[in-house]
């Protein structure tokens, strides 16, 4: 695989990460426990994460096991196929803890973007 796709599914994790640190920022688990579109955001993006993880290159893997691949991964399995036993306080501790842990992670690995044609 072209590792400019292994960029593209860092570059998704990262912005997706980003979106479910801002969808709890600012709460307490109360508040998000009782909203459901809060809840519903945060599923999506953590499944988003877990699919663009599964879809990066075993190669990149291997040499970053800094990062959880697996766990990452199982998530968006739980989220996606096992939906009825979705855990909330378990997905409030993803998107508060583990959730910056890993954008401090994937920041340093996104390469820079290209110049556009008016940089060059």
């Amino acid at each position: 695989m072209p590792p400019d796709r292994d960029a593209a599914y860092l570059w998704d994790m990262l912005e997706y990460a980003r979106q479910a640190r801002q969808i709890v920022s600012g709460l307490a688990f109360e508040q998000y426990q009782t909203d459901e579109l809060r809840k519903l955001a945060t599923e999506r993006v953590l499944e988003v994460i877990g699919e663009a993880a599964r879809k990066v290159s075993p190669e990149f893997k291997t040499r970053h096991p800094e990062i959880p691949w697996q766990p990452i991964i199982a998530q968006r399995i739980v989220l996606a196929h096992l939906y009825g036993t979705v855990d909330h306080a378990k997905l409030w501790d993803v998107a508060t803890v583990k959730i910056p842990e890993l954008i401090s992670l994937l920041e340093p690995l996104i390469p820079p973007l290209p110049p556009t044609e008016q940089e060059q």
